[in-house]
């Protein structure tokens, strides 16, 4: 880990990261994001991040990275979770309950097959 003295290293490392997770999906990677804002965790986020690291486990998925990020203003969808393939746009879910994270992942991440009836169509979360 490197340390971090100032702005202008904060913001390196921020471009590094970028970056890398950038190279990453570009290589065929996925991305599975879900939003842990206070809301998402009082409507059971917690449960989808556990689902989706299970999942991934069990199920001996390859090549993706599990994250996190905080409120993106879409409470009433709440739990949200976003799948980004590769270098395809991402895929925002909402109402992803631990039963719907397990078909997203097995029918979207596996399948490559979008599960039409969870998107929400709306602005996707900022993806990095």
């Amino acid at each position: 880990m490197k340390t971090i003295r100032s702005l202008e290293d904060l913001n390196t490392l921020r471009e590094e990261v970028i970056e890398e997770k950038r190279r990453k999906a570009g290589l065929g990677h996925t991305q599975i994001i879900v939003s842990l804002g206070s809301c998402g965790i009082a409507a059971g986020a917690l449960d989808t991040l556990n689902t989706v690291l299970q999942v991934v486990e069990d199920d001996k998925i390859k090549n993706v990275a599990v994250s996190q990020i905080g409120c993106v203003g879409l409470c009433k969808y709440e739990p949200l979770l976003e799948v980004v393939i590769g270098d395809q746009p991402g895929v925002l879910y909402g109402n992803a309950t631990p039963e719907v994270v397990k078909r997203i992942i097995r029918e979207h991440v596996i399948g490559g097959k979008v599960v039409d009836e969870f998107v929400i169509v709306s602005t996707p979360f900022p993806t990095i």
